[in-house]
C-alpha cells in the first residue's frame, strides 16, 4: 500500500505550496487509521523539501512516478521514497530511497550492517541505512510478482541529507562495501550524483504505472529465492531431523498447507524442552514451505536464535535474500490481517506483550503473530521463561487463538537431548533446583558428563578443552556481575571477577556468540545463549541462589543492577511482598535451567555459594555410593 503517490510535478507543487507533510499526514490517518507522531511530521517536511531540491532537474521527467511512505505489503516496513519510469532502453525500473536525517554515526566493528547512531532519545544500533536500501529492494523482488514476471529493475540508495562526510568516513568503512555497492549512499552535497543515480533508471516518465503494477502485485516467494533457501539447507548436518522431529514436521506442513487451501486461521502449539529439536523444525519448514510458494518468516523475540540460525544456513554467503526471513517478534504490531502465509515462532516462552524499544507498540506480540498469518506455530518451553515481561504460555496462546478465531492443535515433542536420548538429566535438574519433585534423585545410568568445579579456573579449563574439537563449548554465567555498555567492545576489561578469576561477558561487537572463534575468552548470559545448544558448557552460578537450611535459596537483590529480566521486581516486592518472591524465585530457578542444559553432552558448573556446590556434589556423589552398595 502507498501512503502518497504521484507525478513529479504533483510532488513538487505540493512541496513549494508547504502542503507535502500534511498530505502525508492526512492519507496516513484516513488509510492506515494511525496519528503521526510530530517527530516523525517534522522528519517529512525536512528530508522531502531536500527531495524537492533533488527532483529539480529537468531531466527527470516532470511525469515520472513517485510514492512516499510505500508499506511493503506482508510487512510493517515502509519505504521512505521511491521514483518510477523507464530507462533509456523502455526498461522499467524504480529507484528506492532511504532517507535519513542523520549527522553522524560510528561503526560497529566485526559486525556486517551495523551502525551506531542517535535515535529514538539516545544512541542505538541500527542497520547501515544502505542495508536497509538494499533489504528493502530484495524484499520486494523476492517476493512481488509483478516485479519479477515483468523483470522491473530495482534501484536502492541511501540519503543521509545532513551528513557532512570526511575521508575515511564510518559510513564508509570496508565491512559495509558489499552493501554500499548495491545500494550507495548519498551525503551532504551530493544531490548532483544522486541525481546521476535517479536517472539511470529514470529517463522516461510512466505516469505511476509502474507505482501502481508493484502495488497491485501478487504476493509469492521468487524462485530464485525458493532455491536459495533450498540449496543452504541441504547437506547442512545442523537440521538433519530425527525421530519425533519428522513427525511434527510433516504434521506442521500438512496443517499449514491446509491453511493455503481453504484460508482457515490454524494455531499450532508445540511443546518441548532443551535438546527437542524445536528449532530444526523451524528452519526446515520454513524452507520447505517457502517452495511450496508461501511467504513465510522465522520469528523469534531475542535476537541470538536469529543471528546464529542465519549464520549457520548462509555459511560464507555475506548478502543473502534470507536474512529478510528472520524476523524479530515485534514487527507484527501494525500487520493486517493474513498477510502471512505462515508464522514460525521459535522460543515463544520469552514473547512479550508490548513491543518497541519502550515496550511501547503494539497490545500483545502472541495476538499479533496469530492475527498477521493464516497459520502460526509456536515452539514453546514454559519452563524458560526467564524474565518479568515472559508471557509466552500455551493458554495465552490459546487465549489468541480463540479471539481470532483460529482452530487450536497441539503437539508435543519428546527430548533428543544426547545423554543416552534421555529426560533423565532434565528431570534431575528440575529435583536439584526444587522446581518440582521428580524420582530422579540422581544421574545412574545416565551417560552426560556433569561435573562440579572448585574453582572458576578449574571449569573454565575444562571448557577450552573441550572447546578444541570443534568450536562447540562455551562459558555461560548468572546475570550476577554488572555489565557496563561503555566497556562491551573492550576485550581486556573483565567484568567478572571471582578471586583470581577474570572474565569479560560476551562482547558486542563481531560474529554471535554462539560461533565466533574468540567466543571461548568471553561468559555468555540467557540472552546471547537461549534457543542455542553447544556440546559443553561451563555455568557459573553466582549469589542469586544459594543452598540453606536444607533447600535451594533464591535471592534477587544479588542479581547486577544492569540485569532488565527483573525489572520491576522491586516496585512488586513493596505491594506484594509473596508475590515478588515467587516471580523472582521463578525466573531465577528458569534461567539456571536453561543455562545448565545448554550443553548436549556435558555441563561443568562453578558455584559461588560454597553451600550450593556441596549440595550438587552430593547429589552427584550418591550415585557412587549406590553403585558401591549394590
Amino acid at each position: 500500500m502507498i501512503v502518497y503517490d504521484g507525478i513529479k510535478t504533483d510532488f513538487l507543487k505540493s512541496c513549494e505550496k508547504d502542503t507535502i507533510a500534511i498530505e502525508i499526514e492526512q492519507n496516513i490517518l484516513s488509510k492506515l487509521g494511525k496519528h503521526t507522531p510530530k517527530a516523525e511530521f517534522r522528519s517529512w517536511e525536512n528530508s522531502l523539501n531536500y527531495m524537492y531540491k533533488v527532483l529539480n532537474d529537468n531531466e527527470i521527467p516532470s511525469d515520472a512516478g513517485v510514492a512516499i511512505e510505500y508499506n511493503i505489503p506482508q510487512t510493517s516496513k515502509r519505504v521512505d521514497f521511491m521514483i518510477s519510469g523507464y530507462d533509456e532502453s523502455d526498461n522499467a525500473g524504480m529507484v528506492i530511497i532511504e532517507l535519513k536525517q542523520w549527522d553522524s554515526l560510528t561503526e560497529v566493528k566485526g559486525t556486517e550492517a551495523l551502525v551506531e547512531t542517535y535515535v529514538g532519545g539516545g544512541n542505538h544500533r541500527v542497520v547501515h541505512p544502505s542495508y536497509q536500501a538494499w533489504s528493502y529492494a530484495q524484499l520486494i523482488k523476492d517476493y512481488n510478482g509483478e516485479v519479477q514476471d515483468k523483470n522491473i529493475k530495482l534501484s536502492p540508495c541511501a540519503c543521509l541529507h545532513n551528513y557532512i562526510r570526511h575521508e575515511n568516513d564510518p559510513l564508509d568503512s570496508a565491512q559495509y562495501k558489499d552493501y554500499l555497492d548495491e545500494a550507495p549512499a548519498y551525503t551532504k552535497g551530493q544531490i548532483d550524483e544522486l541525481r546521476d543515480f535517479i536517472k539511470r533508471s529514470v529517463r522516461k516518465g510512466d505516469n505511476k504505472d509502474i507505482l501502481y503494477r508493484i502495488d497491485h502485485g501478487k504476493i509469492h516467494p521468487s524462485k530464485s529465492l525458493q532455491e536459495s533457501i533450498g540449496s543452504m539447507l541441504r547437506g547442512n548436518r545442523e537440521f538433519i531431523m530425527i525421530d519425533e522431529q519428522k513427525v511434527a514436521y510433516e504434521e506442521i506442513l500438512r496443517l499449514s498447507l491446509q491453511c493455503q487451501k481453504d484460508y482457515k486461521k490454524r494455531t499450532i502449539i508445540v511443546k518441548g524442552g532443551p535438546g527437542t529439536g524445536k528449532t530444526v523444525i523451524a528452519i526446515n519448514l520454513l524452507a520447505e514451505l517457502t517452495k511450496r510458494d508461501q511467504l513465510v518468516q522465522y520469528v523469534s523475540k531475542n535476537s541470538a536464535p536469529r543471528q546464529v540460525y542465519l549464520k549457520k544456513l548462509k555459511g560464507q554467503i555475506k548478502k543473502s535474500s534470507v536474512d529478510n526471513m528472520f524476523k524479530g517478534s515485534g514487527t507484527y504490531t501494525e500487520a493486517g490481517c493474513n498477510v502471512a502465509h505462515t508464522l514460525l515462532c521459535d522460543e515463544a516462552h520469552r514473547l512479550n506483550e508490548k513491543s518497541g524499544m519502550f515496550h511501547n507498540m503494539g497490545e500483545n506480540q502472541i495476538k499479533e503473530i496469530i492475527h498477521a498469518a493464516y497459520c502460526s506455530v509456536f515452539f514453546i518451553d514454559e519452563s524458560q521463561r526467564v524474565t518479568m515481561d515472559d508471557i509466552g504460555s500455551a493458554e495465552e496462546i490459546e487465549k489468541w487463538a480463540k479471539e481470532e478465531s483460529s482452530e487450536i492443535h497441539y503437539l508435543e515433542l519428546e527430548s533428543q537431548f544426547r545423554c543416552n536420548g534421555s529426560d533423565g538429566y532434565l528431570a534431575w535438574l528440575d529435583d536439584v533446583l526444587e522446581i518440582r519433585e521428580t524420582a530422579n534423585y540422581d544421574l545412574e545410568g545416565i551417560d552426560y558428563d556433569i561435573r562440579i568445579c572448585d574453582s572458576p579456573n578449574e571449569m573454565r579449563d575444562l571448557v577450552i578443552e573441550r572447546n578444541r574439537v570443534a568450536n562447540r563449548a562455551r562459558v555461560l554465567a548468572g546475570y550476577c556481575w554488572e555489565w557496563f555498555k561503555k566497556e562491551q567492545n573492550n576485550t581486556n576489561y573483565h567484568d567478572i571477577k571471582i578471586g583470581d578469576f577474570e572474565m569479560s561477558w560476551n562482547l558486542g561487537s563481531g560474529e554471535p556468540f554462539a560461533v565466533s572463534d574468540t567466543s571461548i575468552n568471553e561468559a555468555g548470559c540467557i540472552h546471547t545463549s537461549q534457543g542455542l545448544e553447544f556440546d559443553y558448557v561451563g555455568v557459573i552460578i553466582g549469589d542469586d541462589i544459594r543452598f540453606e537450611n536444607d533447600h535451594i535459596v533464591t535471592d534477587f537483590t544479588r542479581r547486577a543492577k544492569t540485569d532488565q529480566s527483573l525489572k520491576g521486581i522491586k516496585k512488586l516486592y513493596k505491594d506484594n511482598p509473596e508475590e515478588a518472591k515467587r516471580r523472582a524465585d521463578e525466573i531465577i530457578k528458569n534461567t539456571y535451567r536453561t543455562l545448565l542444559t545448554r550443553g548436549m553432552k556435558g555441563c561443568y558448573i562453578y558455584c559461588t555459594d560454597l553451600g550450593l556446590s556441596h549440595y550438587l556434589k552430593n547429589r552427584l556423589e550418591h550415585i557412587k555410593h549406590e553403585s558401591a552398595n549394590n
